[in-house]
């Protein structure tokens, strides 16, 4: 097999990722097969910081500023996708609120 970028880029993640079988790869179209690894993408910046708080990501921020645009990369998606599956933040109550003054 020669050195093509969908090798490199679509079907080897497809197969060590999600565990797929050249014959499931050949028997779907390349743009499914592109979907799926969008979609694994995706699914990989969702979960690319789970376990950590926002002091953790600060700190690890000081030694690679990397770090923070990842990070804001992983809470756009996050909060893109739970927005269309209809998960609703909290927002703060409002400092009247949270005294219980009306």
């Amino acid at each position: 097999m020669k050195e093509d970028p969908d090798v490199v880029c679509l079907y080897i993640p497809l197969m060590k990722e999600l565990g797929m079988s050249w014959g499931d790869i050949q028997s779907l179209s390349k743009s499914e097969l592109n979907g799926i690894l969008l979609a694994l993408n995706t699914y990989n910046i969702m979960h690319s910081f789970d376990g950590y708080n926002s002091k953790s990501i600060g700190e690890m921020s000081k030694n690679d500023p990397s770090v923070s645009t990842r990070y804001a990369t992983y809470r756009e998606v996050r909060e893109r996708m739970e927005s269309k599956v209809g998960i609703k933040r909290k927002m703060p109550e409002g400092f009247k609120n949270s005294l219980g003054i009306k």
